[in-house]
Protein backbone atom coordinates (compact mmCIF):
# COMPACT_ATOMS: atom_id res chain seq x y z
CA UNK A 1 0.00 0.00 0.00
CA UNK A 2 1.33 3.55 -0.76
CA UNK A 3 2.87 5.04 2.12
CA UNK A 4 0.84 8.30 1.96
CA UNK A 5 -2.25 6.42 1.19
CA UNK A 6 -2.03 4.72 4.33
CA UNK A 7 -1.88 7.82 6.28
CA UNK A 8 -4.23 9.41 4.79
CA UNK A 9 -6.48 6.71 5.54
CA UNK A 10 -5.32 6.63 9.57
CA UNK A 11 -5.92 10.14 9.34
CA UNK A 12 -9.24 9.94 8.13
CA UNK A 13 -10.42 7.06 10.30
CA UNK A 14 -9.30 9.06 13.64
CA UNK A 15 -11.04 12.07 12.20
CA UNK A 16 -14.51 9.65 11.32
CA UNK A 17 -13.93 8.21 15.06
CA UNK A 18 -13.74 11.54 16.37
CA UNK A 19 -16.62 12.68 15.18
CA UNK A 20 -18.69 9.63 16.22
CA UNK A 21 -17.53 9.95 19.77
CA UNK A 22 -18.42 14.10 20.09
CA UNK A 23 -21.99 12.71 18.48
CA UNK A 24 -22.17 10.36 21.57
CA UNK A 25 -21.01 12.83 24.34
CA UNK A 26 -23.39 15.52 22.51
CA UNK A 27 -26.65 12.59 22.98
CA UNK A 28 -25.23 11.47 26.52
CA UNK A 29 -25.07 15.33 27.84
CA UNK A 30 -28.07 16.60 26.14
CA UNK A 31 -30.14 13.08 27.20
CA UNK A 32 -28.92 14.13 31.11
CA UNK A 33 -30.49 17.13 30.79
CA UNK A 34 -33.92 15.78 29.28
CA UNK A 35 -33.60 12.91 32.08
CA UNK A 36 -32.79 15.90 34.78
CA UNK A 37 -35.78 18.38 33.89
CA UNK A 38 -38.16 15.47 34.00
CA UNK A 39 -36.70 14.42 37.64
CA UNK A 40 -37.97 18.27 38.75
CA UNK A 41 -41.17 17.65 37.14
CA UNK A 42 -40.17 20.56 34.24
CA UNK A 43 -42.20 18.16 31.94
CA UNK A 44 -42.61 20.58 29.37
CA UNK A 45 -39.15 21.70 29.17
CA UNK A 46 -37.93 17.88 28.83
CA UNK A 47 -40.33 17.74 26.16
CA UNK A 48 -38.53 20.33 24.03
CA UNK A 49 -35.28 18.39 24.87
CA UNK A 50 -36.42 15.18 23.62
CA UNK A 51 -38.13 16.85 20.73
CA UNK A 52 -34.60 18.22 19.91
CA UNK A 53 -32.99 14.98 20.46
CA UNK A 54 -35.26 13.45 18.13
CA UNK A 55 -34.57 15.29 15.16
CA UNK A 56 -31.04 15.25 15.42
CA UNK A 57 -31.36 11.80 15.89
CA UNK A 58 -34.03 10.57 13.84
CA UNK A 59 -32.77 7.05 14.55
CA UNK A 60 -32.92 6.56 18.06
CA UNK A 61 -35.47 5.29 20.04
CA UNK A 62 -35.27 6.81 23.47
CA UNK A 63 -36.60 10.32 22.70
CA UNK A 64 -39.97 9.07 21.48
CA UNK A 65 -40.02 6.41 24.50
CA UNK A 66 -39.32 9.72 27.02
CA UNK A 67 -42.12 11.68 24.98
CA UNK A 68 -44.70 9.00 25.40
CA UNK A 69 -43.59 9.00 28.88
CA UNK A 70 -43.84 12.22 29.53
CA UNK A 71 -47.61 12.36 28.06
CA UNK A 72 -48.68 9.57 30.31
CA UNK A 73 -47.45 11.10 32.92
CA UNK A 74 -49.65 14.07 32.11
CA UNK A 75 -52.71 11.37 31.42
CA UNK A 76 -52.58 11.92 28.17
CA UNK A 77 -52.29 8.41 27.01
CA UNK A 78 -53.70 8.71 23.60
CA UNK A 79 -50.92 11.08 22.81
CA UNK A 80 -48.25 9.30 24.11
CA UNK A 81 -49.66 5.59 22.12
CA UNK A 82 -48.30 6.76 19.00
CA UNK A 83 -45.15 8.25 19.93
CA UNK A 84 -44.71 4.94 22.05
CA UNK A 85 -45.47 2.62 18.78
CA UNK A 86 -42.78 4.76 16.95
CA UNK A 87 -39.93 3.42 19.14
CA UNK A 88 -41.26 -0.27 19.31
CA UNK A 89 -41.10 0.22 15.65
CA UNK A 90 -37.16 1.45 15.58
CA UNK A 91 -36.04 -1.44 18.58
CA UNK A 92 -38.76 -3.81 19.61
CA UNK A 93 -36.40 -5.05 22.63
CA UNK A 94 -36.24 -1.78 24.61
CA UNK A 95 -37.13 -3.13 28.43
CA UNK A 96 -40.20 -1.41 29.57
CA UNK A 97 -41.32 0.19 26.53
CA UNK A 98 -43.97 -2.68 25.51
CA UNK A 99 -45.69 -2.39 28.72
CA UNK A 100 -45.85 1.34 28.67
CA UNK A 101 -47.71 0.85 25.54
CA UNK A 102 -50.18 -1.57 26.70
CA UNK A 103 -50.84 0.57 29.94
CA UNK A 104 -51.46 3.72 27.92
CA UNK A 105 -53.84 1.89 25.85
CA UNK A 106 -55.85 0.36 28.73
CA UNK A 107 -55.53 3.91 30.93
CA UNK A 108 -57.09 5.15 27.34
CA UNK A 109 -60.21 2.73 26.90
CA UNK A 110 -58.23 0.88 24.20
CA UNK A 111 -58.58 -2.58 25.63
CA UNK A 112 -58.89 -4.29 22.53
CA UNK A 113 -55.63 -2.83 21.56
CA UNK A 114 -53.95 -3.27 24.39
CA UNK A 115 -54.02 -6.83 25.22
CA UNK A 116 -52.43 -7.99 22.85
CA UNK A 117 -49.46 -6.27 23.93
CA UNK A 118 -50.16 -7.60 27.42
CA UNK A 119 -50.24 -11.52 25.90
CA UNK A 120 -46.71 -10.80 24.55
CA UNK A 121 -45.02 -9.81 27.38
CA UNK A 122 -46.46 -12.21 29.24
CA UNK A 123 -45.59 -15.19 27.36
CA UNK A 124 -41.63 -14.51 28.09
CA UNK A 125 -42.81 -14.05 31.84
CA UNK A 126 -41.76 -16.40 34.50
CA UNK A 127 -45.44 -17.77 35.67
CA UNK A 128 -44.96 -16.89 39.10
CA UNK A 129 -42.92 -13.73 39.17
CA UNK A 130 -45.12 -10.35 39.95
CA UNK A 131 -44.71 -9.25 36.32
CA UNK A 132 -46.79 -12.41 35.13
CA UNK A 133 -49.47 -11.68 37.73
CA UNK A 134 -49.48 -8.15 37.34
CA UNK A 135 -50.26 -9.12 33.65
CA UNK A 136 -52.87 -11.76 34.34
CA UNK A 137 -54.69 -8.83 36.59
CA UNK A 138 -54.21 -6.66 33.42
CA UNK A 139 -55.51 -8.76 30.97
CA UNK A 140 -58.38 -10.49 32.99
CA UNK A 141 -59.80 -6.59 33.32
CA UNK A 142 -59.34 -5.91 30.03
CA UNK A 143 -61.43 -8.94 29.05
CA UNK A 144 -63.61 -7.89 32.19
CA UNK A 145 -63.89 -4.35 31.06
CA UNK A 146 -64.96 -5.12 26.98
CA UNK A 147 -68.08 -7.79 28.89
CA UNK A 148 -66.03 -10.32 27.93
CA UNK A 149 -66.07 -12.21 30.61
CA UNK A 150 -65.76 -15.74 29.89
CA UNK A 151 -62.26 -14.99 28.66
CA UNK A 152 -61.65 -12.67 31.76
CA UNK A 153 -62.05 -15.66 34.04
CA UNK A 154 -59.08 -17.57 33.45
CA UNK A 155 -56.88 -14.84 33.92
CA UNK A 156 -58.41 -13.32 36.98
CA UNK A 157 -58.59 -17.07 38.53
CA UNK A 158 -54.93 -17.40 37.79
CA UNK A 159 -54.31 -14.35 39.37
CA UNK A 160 -56.42 -14.68 42.37
CA UNK A 161 -54.61 -18.54 42.77
CA UNK A 162 -51.33 -16.11 43.23
CA UNK A 163 -52.49 -14.16 45.60
CA UNK A 164 -54.71 -15.36 48.25
CA UNK A 165 -55.80 -12.02 50.37
CA UNK A 166 -57.03 -9.97 47.36
CA UNK A 167 -60.41 -9.40 48.12
CA UNK A 168 -61.62 -6.84 45.18
CA UNK A 169 -59.73 -9.33 42.60
CA UNK A 170 -61.91 -12.10 44.03
CA UNK A 171 -65.49 -9.60 43.51
CA UNK A 172 -64.24 -9.29 39.98
CA UNK A 173 -63.27 -12.73 39.44
CA UNK A 174 -66.80 -13.68 40.87
CA UNK A 175 -69.05 -10.91 38.50
CA UNK A 176 -66.79 -12.86 35.91
CA UNK A 177 -68.22 -16.14 36.82
CA UNK A 178 -71.84 -14.88 37.15
CA UNK A 179 -72.13 -12.90 34.12
CA UNK A 180 -70.34 -15.78 32.18
CA UNK A 181 -73.07 -18.47 33.84
CA UNK A 182 -70.19 -20.19 35.33
CA UNK A 183 -72.62 -20.38 38.14
CA UNK A 184 -70.54 -22.82 40.49
CA UNK A 185 -67.62 -20.96 39.79
CA UNK A 186 -69.59 -17.65 42.01
CA UNK A 187 -70.10 -20.08 44.56
CA UNK A 188 -66.53 -20.83 45.28
CA UNK A 189 -65.30 -17.69 44.90
CA UNK A 190 -67.94 -16.53 47.29
CA UNK A 191 -66.77 -19.08 50.17
CA UNK A 192 -63.14 -17.80 49.12
CA UNK A 193 -64.13 -14.19 49.91
CA UNK A 194 -66.23 -15.17 53.33
CA UNK A 195 -62.67 -16.49 54.48
CA UNK A 196 -61.39 -13.12 53.92
CA UNK A 197 -64.52 -11.11 54.82
CA UNK A 198 -67.35 -13.04 56.38
CA UNK A 199 -69.68 -9.43 56.16
CA UNK A 200 -69.25 -9.32 52.42
CA UNK A 201 -72.07 -8.03 51.28
CA UNK A 202 -71.27 -7.41 48.10
CA UNK A 203 -70.25 -11.24 48.23
CA UNK A 204 -73.70 -12.11 49.43
CA UNK A 205 -75.48 -10.01 46.89
CA UNK A 206 -73.51 -12.05 43.98
CA UNK A 207 -74.04 -15.52 45.50
CA UNK A 208 -77.39 -14.23 45.26
CA UNK A 209 -77.89 -13.50 41.69
CA UNK A 210 -76.18 -17.15 41.13
CA UNK A 211 -78.48 -18.81 43.12
CA UNK A 212 -81.47 -16.84 41.20
CA UNK A 213 -79.71 -18.28 38.04
CA UNK A 214 -80.35 -21.61 39.67
CA UNK A 215 -83.76 -20.86 39.95
CA UNK A 216 -83.01 -21.23 44.27
CA UNK A 217 -85.40 -18.56 44.96
CA UNK A 218 -85.36 -19.37 48.78
CA UNK A 219 -81.32 -19.15 48.65
CA UNK A 220 -80.98 -16.36 46.33
CA UNK A 221 -83.14 -14.64 48.82
CA UNK A 222 -81.43 -15.79 51.94
CA UNK A 223 -78.28 -14.09 50.78
CA UNK A 224 -80.08 -10.76 49.52
CA UNK A 225 -81.32 -10.70 53.29
CA UNK A 226 -77.67 -11.16 54.33
CA UNK A 227 -76.31 -8.96 52.11
CA UNK A 228 -79.03 -6.16 53.32
CA UNK A 229 -78.44 -7.22 57.02
CA UNK A 230 -74.37 -7.05 56.39
CA UNK A 231 -74.62 -3.34 55.58
CA UNK A 232 -77.76 -1.64 54.97
CA UNK A 233 -76.38 1.09 52.75
CA UNK A 234 -75.04 -1.23 50.20
CA UNK A 235 -75.73 0.07 46.65
CA UNK A 236 -78.38 -2.31 45.20
CA UNK A 237 -78.84 -4.75 47.93
CA UNK A 238 -82.06 -3.26 48.86
CA UNK A 239 -83.13 -3.23 45.20
CA UNK A 240 -82.09 -7.08 44.70
CA UNK A 241 -83.83 -8.50 47.46
CA UNK A 242 -87.11 -6.19 46.41
CA UNK A 243 -86.90 -7.47 43.06
CA UNK A 244 -86.72 -10.98 44.29
CA UNK A 245 -89.77 -11.23 46.87
CA UNK A 246 -91.75 -8.74 43.15
CA UNK A 247 -90.89 -11.94 41.40
CA UNK A 248 -92.64 -13.90 44.10
CA UNK A 249 -95.66 -11.40 44.37
CA UNK A 250 -94.27 -10.42 47.99
CA UNK A 251 -95.62 -7.40 47.17
CA UNK A 252 -95.69 -5.39 50.78
CA UNK A 253 -92.42 -6.61 51.48
CA UNK A 254 -91.03 -5.56 47.98
CA UNK A 255 -92.21 -2.04 48.54
CA UNK A 256 -90.48 -1.69 52.03
CA UNK A 257 -87.24 -2.80 50.27
CA UNK A 258 -87.36 -0.50 47.30
CA UNK A 259 -88.07 2.42 49.49
CA UNK A 260 -85.02 1.31 51.47
CA UNK A 261 -83.38 1.71 48.40
CA UNK A 262 -84.70 4.93 47.84
CA UNK A 263 -83.95 6.14 51.04
CA UNK A 264 -80.30 5.95 50.07
CA UNK A 265 -80.54 6.70 46.72
CA UNK A 266 -83.49 9.21 45.60
CA UNK A 267 -82.47 8.81 42.29
CA UNK A 268 -82.55 4.44 41.92
CA UNK A 269 -84.95 4.90 38.64
CA UNK A 270 -85.94 1.07 38.95
CA UNK A 271 -86.49 1.14 42.95
CA UNK A 272 -89.40 3.43 41.48
CA UNK A 273 -90.42 1.42 38.52
CA UNK A 274 -91.28 -1.55 41.33
CA UNK A 275 -92.33 0.13 43.67
CA UNK A 276 -94.73 1.37 41.34
CA UNK A 277 -95.84 -1.41 40.06
CA UNK A 278 -95.88 -3.17 43.41
CA UNK A 279 -97.93 -0.43 44.63
CA UNK A 280 -100.35 -0.98 41.06
CA UNK A 281 -100.50 -4.79 42.28
CA UNK A 282 -101.61 -4.03 45.40
CA UNK A 283 -104.50 -2.02 43.91
CA UNK A 284 -103.00 1.71 44.54
CA UNK A 285 -103.16 3.22 41.83
CA UNK A 286 -102.78 6.77 43.03
CA UNK A 287 -100.02 5.81 44.92
CA UNK A 288 -98.20 4.21 42.30
CA UNK A 289 -98.77 7.15 39.60
CA UNK A 290 -96.52 9.53 40.93
CA UNK A 291 -93.53 6.95 41.30
CA UNK A 292 -94.21 5.32 37.66
CA UNK A 293 -93.84 9.15 35.96
CA UNK A 294 -90.91 9.96 38.04
CA UNK A 295 -89.43 6.55 36.73
CA UNK A 296 -90.10 7.78 33.12
CA UNK A 297 -88.61 10.81 33.71
CA UNK A 298 -85.02 9.39 34.85
CA UNK A 299 -85.13 6.92 32.31
CA UNK A 300 -87.75 6.82 29.34
CA UNK A 301 -87.12 3.33 28.26
CA UNK A 302 -88.58 1.84 31.24
CA UNK A 303 -91.65 -0.04 29.25
CA UNK A 304 -93.09 -1.68 32.22
CA UNK A 305 -93.58 2.15 33.79
CA UNK A 306 -95.49 3.01 30.52
CA UNK A 307 -97.58 0.11 30.71
CA UNK A 308 -98.49 0.15 34.16
CA UNK A 309 -99.34 3.80 33.22
CA UNK A 310 -101.48 3.25 30.30
CA UNK A 311 -103.23 0.59 32.82
CA UNK A 312 -103.86 3.87 35.02
CA UNK A 313 -104.89 5.99 32.61
CA UNK A 314 -106.92 3.56 30.82
CA UNK A 315 -108.77 2.53 34.34
CA UNK A 316 -109.62 6.16 34.74
CA UNK A 317 -111.12 6.89 31.85
CA UNK A 318 -108.24 8.92 30.42
CA UNK A 319 -107.91 6.73 26.97
CA UNK A 320 -105.76 9.12 25.22
CA UNK A 321 -103.13 9.21 27.77
CA UNK A 322 -103.60 5.64 28.23
CA UNK A 323 -103.03 5.09 24.30
CA UNK A 324 -99.91 7.42 24.00
CA UNK A 325 -98.28 5.36 27.55
CA UNK A 326 -99.44 1.98 26.08
CA UNK A 327 -97.97 2.46 21.98
CA UNK A 328 -94.65 3.62 24.06
CA UNK A 329 -94.77 0.27 25.94
CA UNK A 330 -95.67 -1.57 22.51
CA UNK A 331 -92.83 0.41 20.76
CA UNK A 332 -90.38 -0.77 23.86
CA UNK A 333 -91.33 -4.29 24.70
CA UNK A 334 -93.18 -5.77 20.94
CA UNK A 335 -92.86 -9.37 22.55
CA UNK A 336 -95.22 -8.99 25.66
CA UNK A 337 -98.46 -9.92 25.41
CA UNK A 338 -100.03 -8.29 28.02
CA UNK A 339 -98.53 -4.99 26.28
CA UNK A 340 -100.82 -5.87 22.94
CA UNK A 341 -103.69 -7.29 25.22
CA UNK A 342 -104.42 -4.05 27.05
CA UNK A 343 -103.79 -2.08 23.91
CA UNK A 344 -106.68 -3.92 22.26
CA UNK A 345 -108.83 -3.57 25.13
CA UNK A 346 -108.13 -0.07 24.95
CA UNK A 347 -109.07 0.18 21.02
CA UNK A 348 -111.99 -1.64 21.59
CA UNK A 349 -113.19 0.86 24.25
CA UNK A 350 -112.28 3.67 21.85
CA UNK A 351 -114.47 1.89 18.97
CA UNK A 352 -111.30 1.21 16.72
CA UNK A 353 -112.50 -2.54 15.93
CA UNK A 354 -110.05 -2.97 13.09
CA UNK A 355 -107.36 -2.19 15.84
CA UNK A 356 -108.45 -3.81 18.65
CA UNK A 357 -108.70 -7.09 16.40
CA UNK A 358 -104.80 -7.04 14.90
CA UNK A 359 -104.07 -6.16 18.46
CA UNK A 360 -106.07 -9.51 19.80
CA UNK A 361 -104.37 -11.38 17.03
CA UNK A 362 -100.57 -10.44 17.79
CA UNK A 363 -101.71 -11.75 21.46
CA UNK A 364 -102.81 -14.75 20.25
CA UNK A 365 -100.13 -15.43 18.15
CA UNK A 366 -97.42 -14.32 21.33
CA UNK A 367 -99.60 -17.05 23.31
CA UNK A 368 -99.12 -19.43 21.01
CA UNK A 369 -95.30 -19.23 20.66
CA UNK A 370 -95.08 -19.34 24.32
CA UNK A 371 -97.23 -22.41 24.48
CA UNK A 372 -95.40 -24.31 21.70
CA UNK A 373 -91.74 -22.85 23.73
CA UNK A 374 -93.32 -25.31 26.74
CA UNK A 375 -94.06 -27.96 25.13
CA UNK A 376 -90.91 -28.37 23.42
CA UNK A 377 -89.30 -28.37 26.95
CA UNK A 378 -91.66 -30.30 28.28
CA UNK A 379 -90.90 -32.52 25.43
CA UNK A 380 -87.25 -32.48 25.50
CA UNK A 381 -87.54 -32.93 29.46
CA UNK A 382 -89.53 -36.02 28.78
CA UNK A 383 -85.98 -37.32 26.24
CA UNK A 384 -83.51 -36.31 28.72
CA UNK A 385 -85.48 -38.34 31.87
CA UNK A 386 -87.03 -34.93 33.62
CA UNK A 387 -89.38 -34.92 35.72
CA UNK A 388 -92.74 -33.76 33.62
CA UNK A 389 -96.16 -32.06 35.52
CA UNK A 390 -98.35 -34.32 36.76
CA UNK A 391 -102.02 -34.90 35.63
CA UNK A 392 -104.42 -32.43 37.15
CA UNK A 393 -101.99 -30.01 37.66
CA UNK A 394 -102.74 -26.52 36.46
CA UNK A 395 -100.67 -25.29 33.35
CA UNK A 396 -98.56 -22.75 33.60
CA UNK A 397 -101.07 -18.96 33.04
CA UNK A 398 -100.75 -17.76 29.01
CA UNK A 399 -103.36 -15.34 29.70
CA UNK A 400 -102.72 -11.63 31.53
CA UNK A 401 -103.67 -11.42 34.87
CA UNK A 402 -103.63 -7.88 35.23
Amino acid sequence: MNPAFRVALALALAIGSGSAIAQQDSYAANRQKALALEQQGKLSEAASEWHALAKEYPKQPEPYAQLGLIEARQEHYKEAVPLYRKALEMNPNVPGLRMNLGLALFKDGQLNEAIPEFENLLKNAAPDSPNAQRLNILIGMAHYGLGQYQDAVPYLKTAAGQDKANLPLRLALAHSCLWSKQLQCVMDVYHEILSLNAESAEADMIAGEALDEMKDNEGSTKMFRAAVAANPKEPNAHFGLGYLLWTQKKYPEAVAQFQAELANDPGHAQSMLYEGDSDLQLNKPDEAKPLLENAVKLDPSQWLAHLDLGIIDSDAGRNEEALRELELAAKQQPNDVNVHWRLARLYRTMGRKDEAKAEFDKASKLNKAADEDLYQKIAHGRQNGAPTPEAGQPAPATTPNQ
